[in-house]
């Protein structure tokens, strides 16, 4: 199926409404053309995979354009890659762009975007490995965004901040939507958190993780004007973030999504409209609708439960369910208890073989305004869950190893 081109019909119908950064949609489509003409000079065709090696920003999204616009198909380069990883996540590309596109006579734009068409390919953060490439269509990024408008609304005005690596689907995901409604999307290159809250001055939506959350509040983000809500993803809050955002009258929206989902399944707990949620017997969430690459049912490796509302609450990676003396033990149901006390900042859990009961909870903790002891945090736990999950031990660290997307590296522990 063909529909309009995003970026054409965003210029034919609101030329100009800033796009990206101050660019309007009638000069980011010339911009596209021009940097369509310097692929083209570079050998790229119809089809063909270009890496966009290029920091988060205009020229990012430039480039982004031109490629679609050729008919080719984009691959996100995170930049923060080694050599190796580069390698490896550009491995087929006809041409990579490191650098801005500039200077070339324009070359002629697609007019449609073939919904069965692939659009990126993206890579996983490489929590487990190596990183995986997922290959996302156009009808996925256009489900993806629809579901996304249909659960947050759309203000014709939005202005949706990104801070996140547009190498990952959840920072792509806010250039595309904002293309696909012809609103503003607000790039920045990094997470810089004083700059960060100079945009949220008028900012009407922003996705962050719960670390960048709680650096904002750390840095004083109190009540944003025009603020409609975060879109919060990449772990669950801990209640005591929650409680700090809502006395700092910032409002939450937690989300959850994979990159094989095209980024959302669900929002505030429910699915999107166009996408269904289910659990296995073991718990497993299983997710499937429009937005899933290949198609299909996607089993996510992830845990949960659906309340009597049909709402999903995430409870953990299947993977990292830590078996002790014959019981199970969530990590996370303990990360949340830990990071409840008033001196902990973050606490990440995992299991480590044990002769006596196979594996033992321990945890690494990041303390938080003066110190706090081991027995201390021991007590704490052991007040509020079963024996079997309070850690055999507790460590101390100045940060917790993280993903580039922000979530927790357990395997680094």
């Amino acid at each position: 199926m063909l529909v309009e081109a995003w970026l054409e019909r965003a210029k034919r119908t609101r030329p100009d409404r800033e796009a990206v950064n101050g660019v309007s949609y009638a000069e980011l489509r010339s911009r596209a053309a021009a940097a369509a003409g310097a692929l083209r000079d570079r050998g790229a065709r119809p089809g063909d995979l270009v890496g966009l090696a290029l920091a988060p920003g205009t020229d990012f999204v430039v480039a982004l354009h031109a490629v679609w616009g050729l008919g080719a198909v984009a691959v996100p380069v995170d930049l923060r890659f080694g050599a190796e990883e580069r390698a490896h996540v550009v491995r087929g590309c006809r041409v990579v762009v490191d650098a801005p596109l500039d200077g070339a006579a324009p070359a002629p734009l697609s007019a449609h975007h073939d919904l069965d068409a692939p659009a990126a390919i993206l890579h996983t953060s490489g929590s487990t490995g190596v990183p995986k490439p997922v290959e996302l269509t156009f009808g996925n990024w256009l489900w993806s965004a629809l579901g996304s408008g249909v659960a947050l609304g759309v203000d014709p005005r939005e202005r949706w901040l990104c801070a996140l690596p547009v190498s990952h689907v959840g920072g792509l995901s806010i250039v595309v939507r904002s293309a696909i409604y012809a609103t503003t999307a607000i790039v920045h290159e990094r997470f810089e958190a004083e700059r960060v809250l100079a945009a949220l001055d008028d900012a009407t939506l922003v996705s962050l993780v719960p670390t960048t959350l709680a650096r904002l509040l750390d840095a004083g983000l109190t009540a944003p004007p025009r603020l409609r809500t975060v879109l919060l993803g990449g772990a669950p809050i801990a209640p005591s973030l929650a409680r700090r955002a809502r006395e700092a009258d910032v409002p939450v929206t937690e989300t959850y999504g994979l990159t094989e989902a095209c980024s959302q399944v669900t929002t505030g707990g429910a699915p999107l409209f166009c996408t269904r949620v289910r659990t296995l017997p073991d718990g497993e969430i299983l997710v499937e609708g429009p937005t899933v690459g290949g198609g299909g049912s996607l089993r996510t490796g992830d845990l949960g439960r659906l309340d009597e509302h049909g709402r999903l609450h995430v409870t953990g990676r299947k993977a990292d369910t830590i078996v002790t003396g014959g019981e199970n033990v969530a990590p996370t149901e303990v990360e949340v208890v830990l990071a409840e006390h008033p001196r902990v900042a973050e606490a990440a859990v995992h299991g480590r073989p044990d002769p006596e009961w196979g594996e033992a909870v321990v945890a690494t903790v990041v303390a938080r305004d003066g110190d706090v002891g081991e027995a201390e945090l021991r007590e704490w736990v052991a007040a509020r869950l079963a024996p079997y999950k309070v850690p055999k031990s507790i460590a101390f660290a100045d940060a917790l190893p993280r993903t580039r997307s922000g979530k927790l590296l357990r395997r680094a522990l």
